[in-house]
């Protein structure tokens, strides 16, 4: 009896575990599906739209062109080249297929095998296993998702996939894998690798290429076929095995793509013309108006500046500085018995270390290795450097300038030999503009780009001088003055301050036209005091330059504020121009990578038959009745200036009617050309004030006129008397260009 009830207990008890047993299983098999549910009904909202993911943006650099369509510049190590799907080899894709996803096509986009996988990394801690993603769930991780190898990116990644499945075609979804997968060297898709890696276009690439970079996706740095050519063959080979053994190639294909080389043949993107400075200062301003997002957005940029144009203007200062070097004396070598390699080169001087020194030559060898030959006439200016005002007496042989081992630069010369040079202590800025539209022709930052990155032309805040002195003259003709108005030059003293001509020289009494071509500074001063500072001022601050950096006191006519040469070029362009304030720009137009225009620039213009063609009579009049007049009132001033002028007073011009008829068109209130015109230093798109570039796209409208800021007669004046500067004046030397229409300061 108690065997008997003994073995009714075990059998209840077997029985109920077994019910136990199931209905845990039932539990668990209804929590399963209903915790994917409610995961899923969780993250659902949080999901992307494939809507999203096709029109993900891609990824391409920044390029920056000339006026003339030559590259000076690209940004961004990152680029994706988009394709189609029918542009996609089958060749490639069977690669792809064979190293990712063999199932791709068969699969509804989820790897339970590659799920799994990541629940054991998760729960080991172990990094060394692959996730084993099918390509659908990589296109949702490379679109949208972390690369944390987590069980809740697992799971998104997952759900996600799923729904790329059910709303897009596998033609579409592979598109968009190869078109986004990080294949390395900052490619981003077939199209791209193809071309970094193999310089080629996709449909010329072999069997073994394309396994190659079927290869990358699981790992790009550890198969990267430059950096790590053995593992990158191995997997290489692998995937051809694996093509073949799928049936996608056949024993032949097999065997001569196990046998080809790696042949890699690195695609390096050139620059037409190198640019530094533009480059820069272009990007600086896209990345301050958009954001870093315009390094990776395919945007080609077209500047207003011409190559050809900035290349002379490049030589300009360099043969300047070279020139004042000359000048200043040779400071000696730069290092002695130093490796060669730790001294870069700058613009056109080339390190290089001397060998042998003759009495009138020496040896050296460059960077290259080449050994070059520098006779006396490269060398003959090297005067030794003593001073800012003195140098030494000329060397008499090589010996007295180089020694050996001496670490010393050297500049070709025209008829292929080399120069003795040396970096300039002195730094030099360009600024060329189109006066009418404010269009930015050429600019140079300084000697070198890579010697030093501030850009002067932009950020050298420097005294200006005597070029000022142009601006303080046209205030005084604004006032009524004459360029044959008779102004003292004679000693002054304000306060304790006794300011002088540069020669020391007194002329007396002289034209106001005399004063600026031989630029007096007492008749500077005269004026300034005529006039009053603080209109002066306010002119000057019309013309572009920033009134707070200018002095409140007398020495302003002596050019001892402070502007950039933008300004002092936009402010002499008003000369040029007939009187208007034009904005300085220099980005033309942006296009996307589709080729669609998205900007295009719209400045303000100075021309005015450029807005009303009636107005050609008038003008073309009224520029010839000017010329008649000031041509005639120049010789009567010139001839008379030491007689019949000498007892007029220069107060007495001021308050004088001015008796020509003054056509003063488009004029604008001060206050608007000084609020809605200044300089921004980091806005250069010409565009209206109301059309700024603030959203990708502006509608290209008909320009407007630049306010005008000087009356026509004075504008044409001050241009006249400008060129007399270079005639007759203090910019003589200006005269070796043989040309009697340039004018300048």
């Amino acid at each position: 009896m108690t065997k008997k009830n003994a073995t009714v207990r075990l059998i209840h008890f077997l029985v109920g575990l077994f019910i136990a047993c199931l209905a845990l299983a039932v539990v668990l098999a209804l929590a399963v599906p209903i915790g994917f549910y409610g995961m899923a009904m969780y993250l659902s909202p949080t999901l992307p739209s494939t809507q999203e993911i096709k029109t993900a943006t891609l990824e391409m650099p920044l390029q920056i062109y000339s006026s003339d369509d030559k590259l000076i510049g690209q940004y961004g190590n990152r680029l994706s080249l988009p394709i189609t799907f029918e542009e996609i080899p089958e060749d490639l894709t069977h690669a792809f297929l064979a190293a990712e996803d063999s199932s791709f096509f068969q699969h509804s986009g989820i790897s339970i095998k590659g799920l799994g996988r990541a629940v054991t990394e998760v729960v080991t801690d172990d990094e060394s296993q692959t996730g084993g993603s099918t390509i659908t769930m990589q296109v949702a991780k490379n679109y949208f998702l972390s690369s944390d190898r987590t069980l809740n990116r697992k799971l998104t990644e997952l759900f996600l996939a799923r729904k790329i499945e059910d709303e897009l075609s596998k033609n579409d979804i592979l598109t968009l894998y190869v078109n986004k997968i990080y294949l390395g060297e900052g490619a981003y898709g077939i199209r791209a690798a193809a071309k970094k890696y193999y310089s080629k276009s996709l449909e010329n690439l072999t069997i073994a290429e394309m396994a190659m970079l079927a290869g990358l996706p699981k790992a790009p740095s550890k198969y990267n076929p430059i950096a790590n050519p053995s593992r990158a063959l191995t997997r290489r080979n692998w995937i051809i095995g694996r093509m073949h053994k799928l049936g996608y190639i056949d024993k032949a294909q097999h065997d001569e793509a196990i046998n080809a080389p790696i042949g890699i043949k690195l695609y390096q993107e050139k620059l037409d013309v190198n640019m530094p400075y533009l480059a820069e200062m272009t990007r600086a301003a896209l990345v301050e108006r958009y954001g870093e997002q315009v390094m990776h957005g395919g945007w080609r940029v077209r500047l207003t500046v011409n190559s050809q144009a900035q290349i002379e203007a490049e030589k300009a200062i360099l043969s300047g500085l070279v020139a004042y070097e000359h000048r200043h004396g040779w400071r000696g070598a730069e290092a002695n018995d130093e490796p060669l390699e730790n001294f870069s080169r700058y613009s056109n001087m080339s390190p290089a270390k001397v060998t042998k020194v003759n009495t009138s030559s020496f040896e050296a060898t460059m960077l290259s290795g080449e050994s070059v030959t520098v006779n006396w006439s490269g060398m003959r200016w090297a005067r030794k450097y003593i001073s800012a005002d003195r140098i030494g007496y000329f060397p008499s042989n090589a010996s007295q300038i180089v020694s050996k081992n001496d670490i010393i630069r050297l500049i070709p010369t025209a008829s292929g030999g080399w120069q003795l040079g040396q970096i300039p202590e002195v730094q030099g800025s360009l600024v060329s503009l189109n006066p009418d539209t404010g269009g930015v022709l050429a600019l140079v930052g300084g000697f070198d780009f890579n010697h030093s990155k501030f850009n002067r032309a932009l950020q050298g805040w420097r005294q200006p001088g005597s070029t000022i002195k142009p601006l303080v003259y046209t205030a005084a003709l604004e006032k009524g003055y004459r360029p044959d108005s008779i102004v003292s030059d004679r000693p002054l003293q304000v306060g304790d301050w006794k300011p002088k001509n540069s020669d020391g020289r007194f002329l007396g009494d002289i034209t106001l036209r005399r004063g600026l071509y031989l630029s007096r500074n007492l008749v500077s001063i005269r004026l300034l005091q005529a006039i009053g500072i603080s209109d002066a001022r306010n002119l000057l601050d019309e013309f572009g330059l920033d009134k707070e950096k200018l002095p409140t006191t007398l020495s302003l006519a002596l050019g001892t504020g402070q502007a950039t040469p933008l300004q002092m070029a936009t402010a002499y362009a008003t000369f040029a121009n007939g009187g208007h304030r034009i904005q300085p720009y220099f980005i033309e137009q942006i296009y996307n990578y589709n080729n669609k225009l998205l900007f295009q620039a719209n400045p303000q213009q100075a021309c005015a038959l450029c807005f009303n063609e009636q107005l050609n009579d008038v003008n073309k009049k009224l520029t010839e009745a000017y010329a008649a007049k000031i041509e005639n009132s120049k010789k009567v001033a010139e001839d008379n200036v030491a007689e019949d002028n000498k007892a007029r007073n220069a107060k007495e011009s001021p308050a004088s009617e001015n008796t020509e008829a003054d056509i003063e068109s488009n004029q604008v209130d001060s206050d608007t050309a000084k609020d809605g015109n200044k300089i921004d230093l980091g806005l250069y798109d010409a565009s209206p004030e109301s059309d700024r570039l603030k959203a990708p796209v502006v509608q290209y409208v008909r320009a407007e006129q630049a306010p005008r800021i000087l009356k026509p007669k004075v504008a044409y004046e001050m241009a006249d008397i400008l060129r007399d500067v270079i005639q007759r004046g203090t910019a003589f030397k200006a005269r070796s260009l043989e040309r009697d229409d340039i004018g300048g300061k």
